[in-house]
């Protein structure tokens, strides 16, 4: 079982932002975070579920998400996106990044699961750490598809 805790952060929404996600599997154990000059925090925690797949490099394991993004966890759990996506994401926000994850769920199959967001969990806690202090970090790069009005 590959398990991925995922976080965003977005400071004044839209503002500076940033992910955190924590890959682990069996012993091991990958950190991953950026930061975006210019972002929304729904953006950000998508994005930590895609880079959080994105990172995965076998196929075939299973492949459980952790996530306090309810936005995130019930457009998928619920069928939301699918939805979406058969309508061309006609008024739908973060249609590239919602483009980007669709072919990353066909691939995986994640699982997810909601977690309370700041209510203790360990790797949570870690990834909202690693979100806010990218967002804060002095190396903030640009989300295009935010910047470039794809949203």
């Amino acid at each position: 079982m590959i398990t991925i805790y995922t976080d965003g952060a977005a400071k004044g929404n839209p503002g500076n932002g940033g992910y955190g996600t924590i890959l682990q599997y069996k012993q091991h154990e990958k950190e991953l975070s950026e930061g975006f000059r210019l972002t929304t925090n729904n953006r950000m925690e998508l994005l930590a579920v895609i880079k959080g797949l994105e990172a995965i490099k076998v196929e075939g394991i299973p492949v459980k998400i952790y996530s306090d993004s309810k936005y995130v966890v019930d457009a998928v759990t619920k069928g939301w996106l699918w939805g979406w996506h058969k309508k061309g994401f006609k008024g739908k926000k973060n249609e590239d990044l919602w483009r980007r994850y669709i072919p990353l769920h066909n691939k995986y199959k994640p699982q997810f699961h909601w977690v309370k967001g700041h209510a203790g969990h360990p790797e949570n806690e870690r990834c909202d750490q690693l979100a806010v202090n990218a967002a804060e970090s002095g190396q903030l790069q640009i989300d295009k598809g935010y910047e470039n009005g794809q949203v």
